[in-house]
């Protein structure tokens, strides 16, 4: 199965992974032109410190009264006593100029007349001319005065460098180590943001009904959602048109059959009145049941069209117990004695439109009057929280059999006339209001029967 990622993850997994690139790209970029930097201020932090040094170093030389020769200790042997003064004094130098530059200067025959204190004269190459020279382990720099009586060599170790760089690098990466998360984070909330109107034309769509066909709202809509919005309204226009034109016929229809109907079971009734034979009789008996069951189709397809296409929603409550009363004064006129209605004694307020419970609750009934058990009432209940419900008594429905008498025509197995929409009529009316109609079999409190059960808006 193919796995598909919402378009607010690709966008922020592309997007923060091309950031992260970026920051790793100019992260490294940085550290090499600082390394690169670097190098030269170092470079020129080794001249400043010989530049500086050497004069300071032949004046300490004149005052003293120094020779090339008193660091000679190769080739002049000189008195005990001596060597111990000229040591001392050399170690003062040493002292004075600190540990923190190592440098040598030497004379024009190569002897060391002054050095930094702990400095290893090894280390230090032989002059060849003023500049830069590498070793393994530093970076020496080479200087001399004019006259080249004394030559001074500035040495930095390489190692030091290269903490120093590491340092500075690492104080560079560190941060990015929080930046990058949280740039993530916020590259996912914007994302998120800017996707806000998908979200919401999406929830549009999902709020919406079987029913609900009206244009969806542009006014918030941003100009890349324009065209999928307005193919969504052509779309609702042409759906909502096609079943207005189903609607409308089977309205029409019903209501135009009404009157010619109704005049054709008279002349059935005066034909069966009229005659004397049995045989022709029997016929007009047979004809006045056809066109009644007709009639009564009619009559359901103008509920159902009603249903699908009125306006359900009343602008004031009103109390459901009259309507659900003259319901079943109405079955007890035409000699229905099994209805039993209970209802209780404080109003029950619903802004559900007044002809469209009486539909509701007059199919309820009639489809247990007509499927359920002969020997028993069928009880209709109003509860103080708006549930109208209707109970027969009669067989078990099976869950297959329940969701299939839910859908137009379809009848039970039963011998009893009936148009099969019913249910379908109770369904309608529940969808399009946002109710819930449950058929529950057996009953409540019961181990047979069926029992339907509507929760009607209330306030």
């Amino acid at each position: 199965m193919t796995h598909r990622g919402s378009i607010q993850q690709r966008l922020a997994l592309t997007v923060g992974l091309a950031v992260t690139l970026l920051w790793l790209a100019a992260a490294a970029i940085t550290a090499h032109h600082l390394s690169g930097e670097m190098e030269v201020v170092y470079d020129e932090g080794l001249r400043a410190t010989a530049q500086r040094i050497l004069p300071i170093a032949r004046h300490d030389l004149r005052e003293s009264g120094d020779r090339g020769d008193i660091y000679d200790h190769e080739d002049d042997h000189h008195e005990s006593s001596d060597e111990e003064d000229d040591l001392d004094e050399r170690d003062a130098r040493e002292v004075r100029y600190g540990d923190e530059v190592s440098f040598v200067v030497r004379d024009r025959e190569g002897r060391v007349l002054l050095s930094s204190k702990g400095a290893d004269p090894s280390i230090f190459p032989a002059y060849t001319g003023q500049g830069f020279v590498t070793t393994s382990t530093h970076q020496v720099y080479l200087d001399t005065k004019p006259d080249g009586n004394l030559t001074i060599a500035v040495a930095e170790p390489l190692a030091h460098r290269s903490a120093l760089l590491r340092q500075m690098l690492l104080g560079l990466v560190l941060p990015l180590f929080a930046v990058i998360p949280l740039s993530l984070l916020a590259i996912a909330f914007v994302v998120r943001g800017s996707l806000r109107p998908v979200h919401d034309l999406r929830a549009e769509l999902t709020r919406r009904g079987a029913q609900d066909l009206s244009p969806l709202p542009d006014g918030n809509v941003p100009r890349e959602l324009m065209p999928i919005s307005a193919g969504i309204n052509q779309l609702l226009e042409k759906l909502k048109a096609a079943f207005l034109a189903e609607r409308s016929f089977a309205a029409n229809t019903a209501h135009e059959l009404r009157t010619p109907v109704a005049g054709a079971i008279a002349q059935a009734q005066r034909i069966r009145a009229e005659t004397h034979e049995p045989q022709t009789s029997q016929r007009a008996s047979e004809i006045e049941a056809t066109l009644k069951r007709l009639m009564r189709m009619s009559e359901k397809l103008m509920q159902l069209a009603r249903a699908e296409g009125g306006r359900l929603q009343a602008d004031q409550s009103s109390d459901v117990r009259p309507i659900l009363r003259l319901i079943a004064e109405d079955f007890i006129r035409t000699g229905e004695t099994r209805l039993k209605l209970v209802l209780p004694e404080k109003p029950v307020l619903s802004r559900l439109d007044p002809d469209a419970i009486g539909i509701l609750f007059r199919n309820m009934v009639e489809n247990a009057l007509n499927h359920g058990s002969k020997a028993e009432n069928v009880v209709g209940c109003l509860e103080e929280d708006g549930t109208i419900s209707v109970s027969n008594a009669g067989p078990v429905l099976s869950t297959d059999l329940i969701d299939r008498l839910s859908q137009r025509f379809e009848r039970g197995q039963t011998s009893t006339t009936g148009s099969g929409l019913g249910l379908s009529i109770i369904k309608t009316i529940s969808d399009r209001t946002g109710m819930k109609a449950e058929i529950v079999s057996p009953r409540f409190g019961c181990t047979d029967g069926v029992e339907v059960r509507v929760k009607l808006p209330t306030e």
